[in-house]
């Protein structure tokens, strides 16, 4: 009789579908961009007729978002891991000037590849230094590099246009396998490797945690510093990857290539998901979100839009991404229960 009157009310508490939790947002975010996809393949049927959803303009989009793509996974970790990197562009045209330099001395495509993929990461590994060890914001570190990178790059070429007359080079933007460009196949491994990476390893799991709460990864055991030293020079490496892909398409190498690839790259992770405050973010929807920012472009080129009118909707479309993150289901439950 004592134990029932002393015994605490019982708490009643509301059952939330799994449908409404955080866990879910990556696939409601996924599937939306899914059915933004087909809403623009609609509006691609009307707007350009039979131009649009044919094999070869498929394609097209597919290869020209393969650069893009490989950046956007590095810019991903990036920031997940509560960062940010505005000079992917300028690291991807020294990347490919350099490259294109080493091509001339007759080191062969191995020599290339070897040099993008290095100048890439030695350029990202000094932007997480300076972050890291330096204690720069890194808006500011990156855009340092990104002014610096230019500089350099626009220095060793002379301002000209380097051509690359390395033939394997030059066939691996026409070649396909199995009707795929290989551009497209690159880029597909280089977003599988960054899937495992995120969420099969040890290092994506401190980079969640170092994004979500720097403080609290320290207090665990994690190298904060270490560990954002090797997410920019990941998106280094991307960067370096993204060069070769440029200058196969291009058969030449300049100090102007990658021009506003990093609001693409950018705009593409946060349309995927990735918040900026770090700590949360998915391969898979910064893939959907390459994939549905090229489209767009493409509708834009195919109905002969002004590149300006293009940049005034990518600006809109980042705009509206960072405010439909504001809104998250946990948040909106809270206020409801208030």
């Amino acid at each position: 009789m004592t134990s029932d009157l002393t015994s605490p009310p019982a708490t009643k508490t509301e059952p939330t579908s799994w449908w409404r939790r955080d866990a879910a947002e990556p696939v409601r975010r996924n599937l939306g961009l899914t059915a933004v996809l087909a809403a623009l393949v609609v509006i691609g049927l009307i707007s350009a007729n039979d131009r649009f959803l044919t094999s070869g303009n498929i394609l097209n989009v597919l290869t020209q978002a393969s650069a893009i793509g490989v950046i956007a996974i590095g810019m991903t970790f990036v920031i997940i891991g509560g960062g940010i990197d505005l000079s992917v562009g300028a690291l991807t045209a020294l990347a490919a000037v350099w490259c294109t330099t080493v091509a001339t001395q007759d080191f062969g495509v191995p020599g290339m590849v070897f040099t993008a993929v290095i100048v890439g990461a030695v350029a990202g590994t000094v932007n997480g230094l300076l972050i890291a060890y330096g204690r720069l914001v890194p808006f500011i570190a990156t855009l340092a590099m990104m002014v610096s990178a230019r500089g350099l790059a626009a220095k060793i070429s002379d301002k000209k246009t380097q051509e690359v007359d390395v033939g394997a080079v030059n066939r691996f933007a026409e070649n396909k396998l199995l009707g795929i460009p290989l551009l497209v196949w690159l880029f597909a491994a280089v977003a599988a490797v960054g899937w495992v990476l995120l969420n099969r390893t040890a290092f994506g799991r401190r980079t969640v945690a170092v994004g979500g709460n720097a403080e609290a990864a320290r207090l665990a055991g994690i190298n904060v510093r270490r560990q954002t030293v090797y997410l920019y020079a990941l998106s280094g490496v991307c960067c370096g990857i993204a060069a070769i892909m440029v200058v196969a398409q291009a058969n030449a190498g300049s100090s102007g290539q990658g021009d506003l690839y990093e609001l693409d790259a950018i705009a593409a992770v946060i349309i995927g998901g990735t918040v900026l405050t770090g700590g949360r973010g998915t391969v898979v929807g910064s893939l959907l979100g390459v994939v549905v920012f090229t489209t767009i472009t493409n509708l834009f080129i195919l109905n002969n839009l002004p590149a300006e009118v293009q940049n005034i909707v990518k600006g809109a479309i980042i705009a509206g991404a960072v405010l439909v993150q504001q809104f998250q289901p946990s948040r909106l439950l809270l206020r409801r229960r208030l």
